[in-house]
């Protein structure tokens, strides 16, 4: 059990670098690689293909872990996303009644994400631990 754990956990990292690298693929390279608006969109479906890929590695990784594992994985998504759509809706809020001074970025959005499901998955395993 605890093999096949590994292997999913590695199977998601995997995916998820590939993600990272498509994702990077399209910012830099329609800016330094190519003026192509076709490869452009041709890096963009694939990097919704790769993120997709991640999903579905993400759904397998959960499904391959124990029980308590599951527990605080799905708890934390939970709060992850309803943290994030309280939080990115005041955040937009802020950008379109001009209180804030830049424009709302989504990658302003993700960043809050990703740290908001480290924090919650390491309060999650202590306290379940």
């Amino acid at each position: 059990m605890k093999s096949k754990q590994k292997f999913s956990k590695k199977y998601l990292l995997m995916w998820a670098l590939a993600w990272v690298c498509t994702t990077a693929l399209v910012t830099f390279g329609s800016m330094y690689l190519w003026e192509s608006s076709l490869l452009t969109g041709i890096a963009i479906i694939l990097s919704l293909a790769v993120g997709v890929g991640m999903v579905l590695a993400n759904r397998k990784f959960v499904n391959a872990a124990d029980e308590l594992q599951r527990k605080i994985q799905l708890e934390s998504m939970g709060l992850t996303l309803g943290l994030t759509v309280v939080v990115g809706l005041a955040y937009s809020q802020l950008d379109t009644t001009g209180l804030l001074n830049s424009d709302a970025e989504i990658s302003t959005l993700l960043l809050f994400m990703g740290v908001t499901y480290i924090v919650c998955t390491a309060i999650n395993s202590r306290k379940y631990s």
